[in-house]
């Protein structure tokens, strides 16, 4: 009986060790980067305050830009889409 007693204490302590593992490794992970969404023109966005957004370059040709914004419920997104760069002025 002291065998099994002594068996069973082994494995236990063995799957708690294991479990403080697993959160140590969970508590220093850093958070994930957030989502980027492609825009298409069928998406219904709700918009409540825009976080920010990337500058337009200045080339003459269609880029991408991203805008961080907020919706009404407080949740975070980012939104990849595309603009006409502001390169394309008249004096080039």
């Amino acid at each position: 009986m002291k065998k099994w007693i002594a068996l069973f204490m082994a494995g236990f302590s063995c799957l708690l060790v294991a479990a403080e593992k697993n959160t140590d490794a969970e508590t220093n992970q850093q958070p994930a980067a957030p989502k980027v969404e492609e825009y298409n023109y069928s998406m219904h966005l709700d918009i409540a305050r825009v976080i920010s957004h990337s500058e337009v370059p200045n080339v003459c040709a269609v880029v991408p830009v991203q805008m961080t914004y907020e919706d009404h419920q407080g949740k975070r997104h980012t939104l990849e889409y595309e603009v006409m760069g502001n390169g394309c002025g008249s004096n080039n």
